[in-house]
């Protein structure tokens, strides 16, 4: 049952993680500013997740200012900004491919940066596996997306670095990275600052519609509570190893949703076959964090662990 329940979970998870970069990369194509996809993205789990809000603000108290950033920036509006601009030079599959693939090897690199940790050498020649596949996809012309994607990636895992040593649960977490983007987001609508199609009165319904479901509840909801109770009932490797399909569910699902062609198989291989192998080898190394000990650890410290957009 347990297994079930966790298989359930991962694969809700996979699909969102796949919806997220197939979304990202549709934004051009769609009736929607970029601005007004990141209104919605993050203003969505404020509003479903409200009750929760007095209980976050308590436990922020005993947080700290520099993890409150990491969250922020790392998944907030920094990130999908970066993201949005990467995926509006490239394709759904690199999106999928590159951000989430490149995240087990900054996470290496800052937490040896930061903590001194180090890298095996099974690990090692993971993490240069990903590096492989990314330099061959980034062989195509869309060249410079790949470069911004990298960036992303990098932001994203300060933000995972920043959940492995959060006080706060799962709701808290989405709520501290989404409360601040979805207010700066709206003031920045509202003063004109950026261009808007929501505010216009211009943006289609059916586009609304499906960015309140695709990153609204599914990535702003779904994907951080299911991630986490897939990680508790099938295990944080076995998890981290099936997230690595999503590259795969994003390409496959850009063929007919999006006319992308599926090219780059070898760079799909080499960076999904990478990050498996790296989360099967992890052990004791650079992928986890130290423990912050008992009076800064969170309730969803191990949950959190490998967390994805």
């Amino acid at each position: 049952m347990e297994r079930t329940r966790g298989l359930a979970a991962m694969a809700v998870t996979v699909v969102v993680w796949a919806g997220f970069a197939l979304s990202i990369r549709g934004i051009g194509a769609s009736s929607l500013t970029t601005m007004d996809a990141a209104l919605i993205r993050f203003t969505v789990p404020v509003l479903l997740l409200a009750p929760w809000i007095p209980r976050t603000l308590r436990r922020l108290r005993a947080e700290r200012s520099a993890v409150v950033a990491g969250l922020c920036v790392g998944a907030g509006l920094p990130y999908f900004l970066v993201a949005s601009f990467g995926g509006s030079l490239t394709s759904a599959a690199l999106v999928g491919l590159v951000i989430p693939g490149t995240v087990p090897v900054f996470v290496a690199l800052l937490a040896y940066k930061i903590w001194g940790l180090k890298i095996g050498r099974p690990q090692a020649v993971a993490l240069a596996a990903i590096l492989a596949g990314v330099a061959l996809a980034g062989r195509q012309p869309a060249g410079a997306g790949t470069l911004v994607l990298l960036l992303a990636g990098l932001i994203w895992a300060v933000y995972t670095l920043s959940l492995r040593v959060t006080v706060l649960d799962p709701i808290g977490t989405v709520l501290v990275l989404c409360l601040p983007s979805a207010c700066l987001t709206a003031v920045l609508i509202m003063t004109g600052s950026v261009p808007s199609h929501l505010a216009a009165g211009a943006a289609r319904p059916a586009d609304v519609v499906l960015y309140l479901v695709v990153q609204g509840v599914g990535v702003g909801v779904l994907a951080a509570l299911c991630y986490p109770i897939a990680i508790r009932c099938l295990g944080s490797r076995a998890a981290a190893s099936l997230g690595a399909l999503s590259p795969v569910v994003t390409a496959v699902a850009a063929v007919p949703l999006l006319g992308e062609p599926f090219t780059g198989a070898g760079a799909f291989a080499l960076v999904v076959g990478g990050v498996v192998a790296f989360n099967l080898l992890a052990g004791g190394t650079a992928q986890h964090a130290p423990d912050p000990g008992p009076t800064q650890r969170g309730p969803a410290l191990a949950a959190h662990r490998g967390l994805r957009p």
